[in-house]
Order: C-alpha cells, then structure tokens, then sequence
C-alpha cells in the first residue's frame, strides 16, 4: 500500500479521505474508538479564533476563517452558523480592542455566507435579557457549530468509500523500515486478530500519543514536541431564551464559550491547563468545574449551582511546543516534521484543530507528493462530506423534503436524522412507513435501525460508540434505558433483523 495513517481523530481521517480520493491506496488504523480522544472533546465549533488575534496569530486565523465557508459547504448538516453574543466588560478589554478585533475577524477570511458583528445595547435587545444589568453594552458575531465526532466519522466513511481501510481499535503494536518500506503490525483489542501491512509511507497524527509514536512504535526520533494542554467542559440545562451562544471574558483574560447543546442543554468551556499525565487519565476536575460556573455566573443573571451540572468531559489538546510559557498563548497551528530515513519515510503531524484539519490534509499530502508522482490533484476543497451533499447546501428546503417524504415520522425525530446523516438518513429509514419499521425503541429518538446502520456503516463496535460519540443519545436516556440498550447491543440483537 502507499499510505498507512496511525490515528483516527480529526486529523487523521481528513488525511486517509484526502488520500484516497487521490487515488492512494490507504491504511488508518485507531487505538480506540474513532474520535474518542481529542476529537470528540472540542467545544464543537468551526471558528477562526477570535481570541488569537491578541497573539497576532493573523495568518492562522485569516486560514481557518477560509476554512470555515468550506466545511460549511461541505457539511451543512453537521456545520450550522451560530451567533455569538459578547458582554463587554470595562475590567477586561477595552471596547475598541474588541470592536478591533471583530473587524479584523470579519475581513481577514473574506466572508461570505454570514452576518457580520453588531453592537448591542444589552438593556434593549432580547440577547440581553439574560445578562446582568451591569453590563449594558454588547458584541454579536458569526462562528459555527460543528458535531466534532461526526466530522471526523463522515472523514473515515468517505475515505472508506474511496477505497480506504479503517481500523478501529486496532493499536498499531509495531513499525519497522524494511528495504524501503514499512512493516506494521496492529492488534485488534476486541478480537485479539493480529494483522501486518507493509507501506511505502507511514503518517503518525495521533495527536497526544504522537511522541510515543516516534519512539516507541516507529523507532524513530524528532527534535520536535508537543506540548499538551487539557481543556474541560460542563453540560446543563440551558438557562437562556433564544438560539443564540454566548462568549464572555473572565478576569484571566481567557474567553469562556456557552453554547447551545442538544437542543435544552448548555455547553460550557473551556479551561487551559498544562497536562504531564496520561492522556488517557484526563477528567474535569473540580477545581475546573467551579471556574466554568464562575465564569458564567460574573454575567448572567440565572446563577448556576454545582447541582445544575449533569455532564463533564475533558480533553487534551496536542499542541505544538513552540515555547510560550502560557497555554492560551501557546500556538494553535500545525507543524509538519518529514523523516525521510532509510527512503522509508514518516510524516509525522504536531498540533492542528479541527477547523484547519482539511487544509493541513491537503498541505501534507503536497509535501510527500515527491514520493507518488501519479498521486492526483486536490480535490476536497469543493467536495461534500456523506450526507452533505443538500441542493444549495440548503438544510432547511432539504428539512422540508424529509417531512414530505416521511409525513409519519415526528419532528424531534426528522430533525435527528437530518442533523445527524442528512441525505444519508434514508438509509436507516429505509422501507419504514411507520416508527414500528425502525425496530425496537430504546428511549428518546433511537430505535433500532439507526444503531443498526451505525454497526454496519461506520464502525460502531460498542454501545458507547452509538450513544455517545456517533451520536449524543447517551444524554437523553436515562440510565435504565441505556443498560437496555447495552445488553441488546451486547448480545448481538441487531443481528436478527
């Protein structure tokens, strides 16, 4: 094969897609789950960064701002606009600076498709009428939302239907340079099945572990770090009226997301904290979950209560060690190290985020270009992910066309699959006239042929896999409902059907 790529978050899926659209042939294999590391623990937004702009990071934002209309046009079903409304504090940032800011955040990309910032004035408009009566003057702005695991899952899918191999939970055990080439060996942790593959290229974006690659797995050295820095969220019920997100800034100078999430719920984050662990071993830790109610509560006028958080997560981002002391400061953009020894060569990928994840793809492959001459051109810039490919990528006359075409199936329902698979939905609904015809029903909106579909389409291979990272189901059912769910999964009752 040409290409055997060791990681499957976001960085790694978008280079096997990108790859095997070019006609490479394609191995990715993933320790765990897909995305179940640092992809699937983001704050869930395409952006270009707006708080970058105070470390002068104009390129990478100018980039990611570009990136943002693409994936848009690529995705819209699991890419949507979001407005932020900012509370300007006068112990923070001066207004100027951030009215700056958001000029240069609407110009740098070249905007197209969203609306550009307005001033509020917090004490008339109904964005403001969750805010303390102290802050009387405000910012709104465009960024976008993004389901990050599902990004990285349609990545894998579509680099499968180009040809690709995907393996999950399969640890690549083993990498040697054999005359010119590759010999890697994975084991499957379910089945025990070992496997060996033999590659002209071998490409390590396994962010957090990337190190370990090198030396461990590979045999290798690189005189280049990451640096890893752990970021926490917290769910609870949403506590604001209006679809609208929230971005206000705490007195460290850090700026604290407060989206809207799974429709009645809040997600809020994140921190920056230098991480020595394992990144397997990261949690939200208290002290954590007090700076997020706390920042939240400097502003709104509903105060949040340690009792209101019904879900933490964290995460630890693999940055690119460039020597900044402060982890907010520390650099956001990827770096590219190509060993070329033995003519068996190893492109390995440090830091990145998932805005940027198609562009760094596209820019990895150009510089590894030199080693398949036959490779074809750039192609995903203008190529829709599985499901997006919407008319006009318009989400709602695509919303419209469901409702016409299931007329029995409720809302809540149709705006899942639509969210979710897009125009791939009709492949779990299938021949189903009725909600009798999508199997057994588990509680909220997952009945048994969306799992179905999840197993056999997009690698599923745990209950957790269905109810948390494929989809957020996990949230909506009780605990009861999801051992149900486990033990039919587990004993294989998806097979029947």
């Amino acid at each position: 094969m040409d290409l055997f790529v060791i990681g499957g978050g976001i960085n790694g899926a978008g280079m096997a897609r990108d790859a095997a659209g070019r006609g490479l042939s394609v191995v990715l294999c993933e320790k765990d789950d897909l995305a179940e590391g640092t992809s699937s623990r983001s704050g869930k937004l395409v952006h270009g960064g707006l708080r970058y702009l105070e470390y002068y990071e104009f390129r990478l934002v100018r980039e990611a701002l570009i990136e943002r209309e693409v994936l848009m046009n690529s995705a819209p079903h699991i890419i949507w606009p979001l407005r932020f409304v900012l509370p300007h504090s006068p112990e923070d940032r001066p207004a100027w600076l951030v009215r700056l800011g958001l000029f240069l955040y609407d110009h740098l990309g070249g905007r197209k498709r969203l609306p550009g910032t307005r001033t509020l004035d917090l004490r008339r408009s109904p964005e403001g009428a969750a805010i303390q009566d102290q802050y009387k003057r405000g910012f709104e702005y465009s960024d976008c939302w993004v389901d990050d695991a599902r990004l990285v899952v349609l990545n894998a899918l579509d680099a499968a239907e180009h040809g690709a191999t995907v393996l999950t939970r399969s640890p690549c055990t083993g990498a040697w340079r054999e005359d010119n080439y590759w010999r890697v060996e994975t084991t499957d942790r379910l089945t025990g099945e070992k496997s060996a593959y033999r590659a002209r290229m071998l490409v390590n974006t396994a962010g957090p572990w990337v190190t370990d690659i090198i030396t461990r797995v590979a045999h290798a050295r690189s005189t280049r770090n990451v640096r890893l820095v752990k970021g926490s969220h917290i769910i609870v019920p949403k506590f604001w009226e209006g679809a609208n997100a929230y971005l206000v800034q705490n007195h460290d100078k850090r700026v604290i997301f407060i989206n809207p999430y799974e429709g009645d719920k809040a997600l809020i984050g994140t921190t920056d904290i230098p991480w020595e662990g394992r990144a397997e071993d990261v949690v939200a830790e208290e002290a954590e979950i007090e700076y997020l109610i706390a920042a939240v509560n400097r502003y709104f006028k509903e105060q949040l209560q340690r009792g209101d958080v019904l879900e933490t997560f964290s995460g630890v981002r693999a940055l690119f060690d460039d020597g900044q002391g402060n982890p907010s400061a520390v650099t956001r953009d990827y770096v590219f190290d190509l060993d070329e020894t033995g003519d068996a060569p190893l492109l390995n990928v440090f830091g990145g985020k998932i805005t940027t994840f198609r562009e760094l793809a596209e820019r990895g492959l150009k510089q590894i270009r030199h080693y398949f001459p036959n490779m074809r051109d750039a192609w995903t810039d203008s190529a829709p992910l599985p499901g997006g490919d919407l008319p006009d990528a318009d989400y709602e006359a695509f919303m419209q066309s469901l409702k016409s075409d299931y007329p029995w199936m409720p809302v809540e329902l149709r705006q899942h699959y639509g969210r979710l698979y897009g125009t791939r939905a009709a492949a779990i609904i299938r021949d189903a006239h009725s909600l009798d015809g999508l199997g057994e029903h588990f509680g909220g909106t997952l009945y048994a042929a969306e799992a179905r579909y999840l197993i056999d389409k997009e690698w599923a291979r745990t209950p957790e896999d269905v109810l948390w990272r494929r989809t957020k189901h996990g949230l909506h059912l009780s605990e009861a409902q999801r051992d149900v769910f486990a033990d039919w999964f587990r004993k294989g009752h998806y097979q029947a059907a």
